[in-house]
């Protein structure tokens, strides 16, 4: 089994709650969200982010609007929704219930014969 794959599938698997956090403070355009990931060491790439923005904005979590830019072309500016809100306060409840699990199950003692 391939280490890298694990990881890059548990990346995944959170990376829809991380971009809805990421935007529960204030509006972003895609590469601000990016960035921020990056910068997180989530390992994130362009050609992941955007198709993930579209699709949290067609489920209704998001929306956007375009903003002129002094250094190129307008942006657009990526911002929760009021589903949106509710539905990251749900993953934030099923976030610190999968954490504690986790550390439960992973911090539990094994007999020194297993």
């Amino acid at each position: 089994m391939n280490i890298e794959n694990t990881k890059a599938q548990m990346r995944k698997g959170v990376l829809e709650y991380c971009i809805l956090s990421i935007l529960k403070g204030e509006d972003k355009y895609a590469s601000e969200i990016l960035s921020t990931l990056k910068d997180a060491r989530m390992l994130v790439v362009e050609g992941t982010i955007y198709p993930l923005l579209t699709r949290l904005k067609n489920a209704g979590l998001l929306s956007y609007r375009w903003e002129e830019s002094t250094s190129g072309p307008p942006r657009k500016y990526y911002s929760l929704t009021e589903n949106g809100k509710i539905f990251l306060k749900e993953l934030n409840n099923t976030w610190n219930e999968l954490q504690n699990a986790v550390n439960l199950v992973t911090s539990h003692k094994t007999n020194d014969n297993e």
